[in-house]
């Protein structure tokens, strides 16, 4: 208590450093209640609004939710291996599973996921990458993903419209071959990609999608698929939520040295 009051801090940040510090030491575990306003007023020897200032400043750093009226949690993380380098993956087996139900079946956690087809105007970032004019209609094959019932990253595909109407890649139902051969047997097979990783905070749109609470930055995967020509014939956009994926990439090296 004596190096709390001696800190030249606010007391709600010396209030929200200790708390952190309990949380990343482990001491406070994820999923773990955090001790009642009245406990750490108490404990702390300030106002009520004090701690909930302190809490406040958890909250928006993702350490800490709120869950009313039980109280504040620390959050449950588990993270999920993303591998840009997957889409070149077998499928798996079990034909009702894709890449990521396998993946996160062999974890021994459930996987999930909810699709859905529409017809949308391009908006910039996706024509740019299409080689179309801002506007154009082009099909989105929207997913979210989620594990556990918790949703974990979002998975957006695009098409040039004219390539795929007649197609599966039309119907809101899991693609068993995936969309990459859809494409393939489409008379389109995918020559090469360019995988583009921005980091930044999420739209308004991404947060409500994700449930995702204040402070939490993503990243944000663009594939974008070509066949031989050049043509591009499929843009992905895969939002990431920072503390929940850890991205990792296998390289395998060609022998140059002596």
């Amino acid at each position: 208590m004596d190096n709390f009051r001696a800190t030249p801090l606010p007391a709600y940040q010396r209030i929200a450093a200790a708390l952190r510090d309990r949380i990343t030491s482990g001491e406070l575990a994820g999923g773990e209640r955090l001790p009642t306003e009245q406990e750490l007023t108490e404990e702390w020897g300030v106002a009520r609004q004090t701690v909930r200032n302190g809490i406040a400043v958890l909250v928006s750093e993702g350490l800490v939710v709120a869950r009313r009226p039980l109280g504040h949690f620390v959050r449950q993380r588990e993270n999920m291996l993303y591998r840009p380098q997957g889409e070149s993956r077998d499928q798996p087996a079990s034909p009702e599973m894709d890449r990521f139900c396998q993946q996160i079946t062999e974890e021994g956690r459930k996987p999930s996921q909810t699709i859905d087809v529409s017809l949308i105007h391009a908006p910039p970032d996706i024509a740019q990458r299409l080689q179309v004019d801002p506007g154009t209609v082009v099909v989105a094959r929207r997913r979210v993903r989620y594990i556990n019932g918790e949703p974990v990253n979002i998975n957006d595909s695009h098409f040039p419209f004219h390539l795929v109407k007649d197609s599966e890649i039309m119907s809101p139902a899991d693609v068993a071959r995936g969309t990459n051969q859809a494409l393939a047997d489409l008379g389109y097979p995918q020559d090469r990609a360019i995988d583009e990783i921005f980091t930044r905070m999420p739209t308004p749109e991404q947060i409500r999608r994700l449930g995702l609470g204040p402070g939490t930055p993503v990243a944000v995967h663009y594939v974008t698929g070509y066949i031989a020509d050049g043509t591009p014939v499929r843009c992905t956009v895969n939002v990431l939520p920072s503390d929940q994926h850890v991205i990792v990439f296998e390289r395998k090296f060609e022998r140059t040295w002596s």
